[in-house]
C-alpha cells in the first residue's frame, strides 16, 4: 500500500498544533480550491475521539464524498483519522506531534489503498500517491501559517501587556 510521510516544523507549542489539526473550519479553509465541505457529523469546530465528519468535494473535476471517524487519539500526542466510506477501499491517516526547539514537529503518515484490484495499484502509483502528497503539503502549509500567525500575534499581545 502506498504510504505518504510529512514532517512540517511549526513554531508554536504542541497544544495548539493539535487543536488546529482537527479544526474543522481550518481543514475547510485549506481545500477552498476544491470546494470541500463538512456536510454530516462534525461539521465545525474540533473533532475529536469517536466521532465523525463527512466531507464533499469535487477532485479530478468529480464530486467525492468521504466519511472518516478518528479511531484513535491521545491528547496532544496524535490521532488517527480512518475512511468509514468514501472512494478508497482504505485509508488511515496518522498524525503526531513532538515539541522540538520551542515548537512543533506536525508527522503525518497517510496509507491509503483503492478499489480496482490492479487498476487501483496503478492509480495509487502513478496518479494518487503524488495528487494526495500535494494536498496533503498543501494542508500543512497553511496550517502552518495560520498557526504561526496567530501564536505570534498572541506572544505579541502578552509581551506587550507585560510590558506594563
Amino acid at each position: 500500500m502506498p504510504a505518504i510521510n510529512l514532517k512540517t516544523y511549526i513554531q508554536a507549542p504542541v497544544n495548539v498544533c493539535f487543536e488546529a489539526a482537527r479544526s474543522i473550519d481550518l481543514h475547510v479553509q485549506s481545500m477552498q480550491r476544491h470546494q470541500e465541505q463538512a456536510v454530516a457529523g462534525v461539521t465545525r469546530g474540533l473533532i475529536n475521539l469517536n466521532q465523525t465528519v463527512t466531507w464533499k468535494a469535487w477532485h479530478f473535476g468529480l464530486p467525492f464524498k468521504l466519511k472518516v471517524q478518528i479511531t484513535e487519539m491521545q491528547l496532544n500526542e496524535f490521532f488517527v483519522d480512518q475512511m468509514v466510506s468514501g472512494p478508497f477501499k482504505w485509508f488511515r491517516h496518522y498524525h503526531a506531534f513532538w515539541p522540538q526547539n520551542g515548537g512543533t514537529i506536525m508527522v503525518d503518515e497517510f496509507v491509503f489503498k483503492s478499489p480496482l484490484g490492479w487498476l487501483g495499484k496503478l492509480a495509487d502509483q502513478w496518479v494518487l500517491k503524488n495528487y494526495l502528497q500535494k494536498l496533503l503539503s498543501a494542508r500543512n502549509r497553511l496550517l502552518k501559517q495560520t498557526v504561526e500567525a496567530q501564536f505570534i500575534r498572541l506572544s505579541n499581545l502578552n509581551h506587550h501587556e507585560n510590558a506594563y
